[in-house]
């Protein structure tokens, strides 16, 4: 058993559960299937699969025939290419079984600059949740009923600290109580406006949980220092936390599987004690996935 301080990786390891990856076919380097493969030779409880461009909760389930010994989830991004914020989609992936509905991350506006600049093509103008008076959209209002009605997790993705407020605030109102800030800090990089640790902790207040993601810190990404996060996890405090990789992007890092054990035993390496790490990557996204925790 590999252990770093008092923390034993393989116990935590196995499990355990990433909310956030991304694969292939499609954008990611890794196939749907291989990755399934991979987290069941890890012992992992689940994964939820993200892709941005297409629903895919039927290839979740599909897998999950071939694959024993670990589930994968479906979800489905709210981008342009997917529908936008289309109620109808969302119902359509709720009945398939989707069990995250992510906000618009690629084409929302808080973020399609930004991905110009990378050299990223995005041609919409992008997808706020916002009127001009700063209201909630009636199809936003709708997408918020079927998440309740299926049980589904919201994401926010990588919509605005006021759109975030706006959606989280009246997904409380209506008894939603699956809610992620998707990697809220750190990410000012992706991001015309990102959440600070403040604005962060109110939401966590209200109800949300706030997704820590291990690709930040690699020197190959963005080299954020985990050191910052540990802190940022405490003030948060772990049990309004979760842990998840947001790997499977790009061929040069590690694989998603391989990812989220570095990311435990960096934490471990921190200072963080087993429970709090435990907590963060099973208990929390169990919760989040209507799972017995």
């Amino acid at each position: 058993m590999f252990g770093v301080g008092s923390v034993n990786i393989d116990r935590v390891m196995k499990g355990s559960i990433d909310m956030h990856i991304h694969h292939g076919p499609g954008g990611g380097s890794f196939s749907a299937y291989d990755l399934a493969v991979q987290a069941s030779q890890a012992g992992m409880r689940a994964i939820v699969l993200k892709d941005t461009g297409y629903p895919n909760a039927p290839m979740a389930e599909m897998i999950n025939r071939l694959v024993p010994g670990t589930t994968l989830f479906g979800s489905q991004c709210l981008n342009a290419y997917c529908g936008g914020l289309n109620p109808h989609a969302v119902q359509s992936a709720a009945q398939m079984g989707a069990k995250v509905i992510w906000m618009p991350t690629l084409s929302a506006a808080n973020s399609v600059n930004v991905y110009r600049k990378m050299g990223i093509p995005v041609s919409e103008e992008g997808l706020s949740l916002l009127d001009d008076r700063g209201q909630l959209y009636p199809s936003v209002l709708k997408i918020l009923e079927i998440i309740k009605k299926y049980d589904i997790a919201l994401a926010t993705g990588h919509i605005s600290p006021a759109e975030c407020f706006a959606v989280v605030e009246e997904a409380r109102k209506m008894g939603i109580d699956k809610i992620i800030l998707t990697h809220p800090l750190g990410s000012e990089t992706v991001l015309d406006q990102s959440l600070t640790l403040d604005e962060t902790i109110q939401l966590t207040r209200m109800g949300a949980f706030a997704e820590f993601t291990f690709v930040f810190h690699l020197p190959t990404e963005l080299s954020y220092d985990p050191e910052i996060t540990v802190g940022q996890i405490r003030a948060i405090g772990p049990e309004k936390c979760i842990i998840s990789t947001d790997l499977g992007l790009f061929g040069h890092n590690a694989s998603p599987v391989e990812g989220f054990r570095m990311f435990i035993a960096t934490l471990a390496h921190k200072g963080m004690n087993e429970e709090e790490i435990t907590l963060m990557a099973k208990i929390n996204p169990a919760k989040l996935l209507g799972l017995d925790a």
